[in-house]
């Protein structure tokens, strides 16, 4: 099966059945993308799949055989940050940072689709990305740091 991640073909030998997270991060090595809870609901695995955020660990490989696939390894260009990674580095709204990669593809999702979104946007569309450390508001700074004014 030949999958587009981060705008490099790659030939992957497994059960169109296995969820993405586990090809990328034990086949590929993309390890930024973390699992957290298996079921679609913490979105510490988000990846975007054709520009859409999708949770990895319920997505079969199979779904996403042909379609662009973007991990937080991806976003980068040429050695410089995309510019919701820099606006995350600036803001520091982390602590553990175990959501960090998950929170950042979403933000990515949301900012290609409104670059210049309302308070209220940017919770809804971060709605599903679990922070246990708790520090979301702190997350939508570094996403209206982000956004276009």
């Amino acid at each position: 099966m030949v999958l587009h991640i981060n705008g490099v073909k790659q030939e992957v030998t497994t059960d169109a059945d296995v969820e993405l997270l586990s090809v990328l991060r034990n086949e590929l090595e993309l390890t930024g993308t973390k699992y957290g809870c298996g079921e679609g609901a913490c979105g510490a695995c988000t990846v975007l799949v054709n520009g859409r955020p999708t949770r990895s660990c319920i997505t079969p490989v199979s779904a996403v055989s042909g379609k662009e696939i973007i991990t937080i390894e991806g976003l980068a260009k040429n050695g410089k940050l995309h510019p919701v990674q820099q606006s995350f580095l600036a803001a520091d709204p982390f602590q553990c940072s175990y959501c960090a990669s998950g929170m950042i593809m979403s933000a990515v999702a949301l900012l290609n689709s409104n670059p210049a979104p309302t308070e209220t946007a940017i919770v809804n569309a971060m709605n599903g990305n679990i922070c246990r450390c708790g520090t979301y508001p702190n997350i939508v700074n570094a996403i209206k740091l982000a956004s276009k004014p």
